[in-house]
């Protein structure tokens, strides 16, 4: 019979708290000063960032829960509440590449129609690149879900609306979405690395396919691709931003109206073509026997944790705890003093802060980050008061320092999901994996062609 956790008390919340933050901090600071490791593959290389070694570390704590100390033992509780934090913490990293975009905001509106036109590959390359070999696979329906968009939130709730999340098309965009948060970040990064050290494209037109509108996916390919080019971290950063923000506002209706009704339309004319040879694989729900079906059915119902809904005063501990983090790594990982760096980091919250605030006062009308990027890029706007003085000081923030502690609370949060992963069978993960691809590569491509003029 199922049953339900009760909702934890709150000195349980706080020693959850605590602890998330404790292991975060460790976690963190050993990344940075492990340092970014270089793979050579022959004609190219990966590049395995501090984030992904942080990433990897709260993974393996999360599986290795039950064998670890209590102090390492990490509750399913603990990782939705790491989640949680995740979600907020990246305000920080919206509200830091929204200060590099403010400067630069003269010479975006130069390339305001080519920026428009990158979203273009954001519309269809998931749909180019993953439908083919979905069909392939032999992949149904559910390839319409799974191939639209990189299926973050926005994508859950057009499939659910439209299809209804108990259809193919609802299971499709489910083992995307949680494709996409188990590895999409490792993905995305590994790729727009290798992609990178090819020198096939400009370093601009990669940052602008980085823009994919996945926060964690965006600093991941970010951190990747500047970390080939770091004489250009910083446009390379920029040009993300802005095509993130694109992705972010318009791409919802684009996708919607564009990217959806294209997934549709080349499932039914790729179908016959494609699928007829291969044979129907249940790509979700994968065959069992009744004894196994009934054990995992078990296993799902011992314990249900609903997500945690942080407070104004916890969302403000949250971005004051990531901000002595981000001083930690900037310190060990770029040289930069932390007292140096101060100023700059009280900053980046302040604008996280105001944005969060008219986003609740607007009765969220636009999303919280779009609030934040708009704040942020304000600060720096060249027409703005002390502009300057607070690009400097935000300037001594190193943005690869603010994305490792946000790909740490993912590494930790993305035990509890790995269930449903194992039962996604690996068809599907393969579809997802080629999406998310071709979002970036099609985007890149697309930017490609008009990104010398900059």
């Amino acid at each position: 019979m199922s049953t339900e956790m009760r909702p934890a008390t709150p000195g349980l919340e706080m020693r959850s708290m605590l602890q998330i933050f404790a292991l975060a901090l460790v976690i963190s600071a050993l990344s940075e000063w492990l340092g970014p490791l270089p793979i050579e593959l022959g004609v190219g290389k990966v590049v395995l960032l501090p984030m992904i070694w942080a990433l990897l570390i709260g993974l393996v704590l999360g599986l290795c829960a039950k064998r670890m100390p209590a102090p390492l033992k990490l509750s399913l509780h603990s990782q939705h509440l790491a989640a949680a934090v995740l979600s907020f913490a990246l305000f920080l990293f919206i509200a830091k590449l929204g200060l590099l975009v403010g400067g630069s905001l003269p010479q975006l509106a130069e390339v305001g129609g080519g920026l428009a036109l990158q979203e273009l590959g954001n519309l269809v390359g998931c749909v180019a690149l993953g439908m083919p070999v979905a069909l392939l696979l032999g992949i149904k329906r559910e390839a319409i879900g799974a191939t639209f968009s990189i299926g973050r939130e926005p994508g859950l709730a057009i499939i659910g609306e439209r299809f209804g999340m108990d259809s193919p098309e609802g299971r499709g965009v489910l083992a995307e979405y949680i494709t996409g948060t188990l590895v999409g970040a490792i993905f995305i990064s590994l790729l727009a690395g290798f992609i990178s050290s090819l020198n096939i494209f400009h370093p601009l037109a990669l940052g602008l396919g980085a823009g994919v509108g996945s926060g964690s996916m965006t600093a991941a390919a970010v951190g990747a691709i500047a970390a080939q080019h770091p004489e250009m971290a910083d446009k390379i950063a920029t040009f993300a931003a802005a095509a993130n923000l694109i992705a972010l506002t318009v791409g919802t209706y684009l996708t919607l109206f564009v990217s959806l009704p294209l997934a549709v339309r080349a499932y039914r004319f790729l179908e016959p073509i494609l699928g007829r040879h291969s044979k129907a694989v249940a790509s979700v729900q994968t065959d069992k026997t009744a004894d196994a079906a009934k054990a995992e059915a078990e296993a799902e119902a011992e314990e249900v944790v609903h997500p945690p809904v942080l407070s104004l005063p916890m969302r403000l501990l949250c971005w004051v705890w990531v901000g002595l983090m981000v001083l930690i790594g900037n310190r060990i990982g770029h040289g930069v003093p932390m007292l140096e760096a101060l100023p700059g980091v009280l900053l980046i919250i302040l604008a996280v802060l105001i944005g969060d605030l008219i986003y609740m006062a607007t009765r969220r009308m636009l999303p919280a980050v779009c609030w934040i990027s708009f704040i942020a890029m304000a600060m720096t706007f060249p027409y703005t008061p002390y502009a300057a003085e607070v690009a400097a000081l935000t300037g001594k923030v190193n943005f690869l320092a603010m994305i490792t502690p946000m790909l740490t609370f993912a590494g930790l949060s993305l035990a509890k999901d790995i269930p449903a992963f194992r039962r996604l069978g690996w068809r599907i993960v393969v579809v997802s994996l080629m999406a998310n691809a071709g979002v970036f590569l099609a985007a890149t491509m697309i930017s490609q062609t008009f990104v010398h003029t900059l």
